[in-house]
């Protein structure tokens, strides 16, 4: 089976943290998702976040998604949701088994996230794509990588794929950007 993961198109946050808030994405860009769009290709199945960013993506590229999956929605950061980028904590040089487990007052850590999210990834029976989250991303990368999965770079647009066979995960490729060619 495999799996392809896009993540959403930026997301209109003002510099702020969106987590699980529901904000839309920026969809403006219209060469990028078009180029977006023939770099997916075909699935045998969509699964669509239902943050509306995630949703208004799927429709920027003229995807019509089989299901909207609530648990692939992004880790939720607690207090630190909304705030702007530098005013978020600096937790200093935390190993990564440490940063997996941190969990933001009143939000959820890397591990409850990917708690949430791979029982939905290893549900999937066929060639599937997903339109999610930096978090989702991870979350599924670390079926393979474990919590080191959270020093990959995600960026909006780009696409993750990953290879079950039977119960072992691989990897092709990360964070592939949307081509200018």
């Amino acid at each position: 089976m495999r799996l392809s993961i896009l993540r959403h198109a930026p997301s209109v946050t003002g510099g702020r943290l969106a987590g699980r808030r529901d904000v839309p994405a920026d969809c403006s860009d219209h060469a990028a998702l078009t180029r977006a769009a023939a770099r997916v290709g075909t699935h045998d199945q969509i699964v669509c976040s239902a943050a509306l960013r995630c949703r208004q993506t799927a429709q920027a590229l003229g995807l019509v998604w089989d299901r909207l999956d609530p648990k692939l929605w992004e880790q939720d950061f607690g207090a630190w949701e909304g705030l702007p980028a530098d005013r978020l904590p600096d937790l200093g040089p935390l190993p990564t088994v440490e940063l997996a487990r941190h969990r933001p007052d009143g939000g959820e850590s890397f591990d409850d996230l990917a708690a949430r999210i791979t029982p939905a990834l290893q549900s999937l029976d066929r060639d599937s794509l997903l339109v999610a989250h930096a978090g989702t991303v991870r979350a599924a990368l670390s079926l393979v990588v474990g919590q080191a999965a959270l020093s990959f770079a995600v960026a909006p647009l780009s696409l993750t794929i990953l290879h079950r066979h039977g119960d072992l995960w691989s990897v092709e490729a990360v964070n592939l950007p949307v081509s200018k060619d």
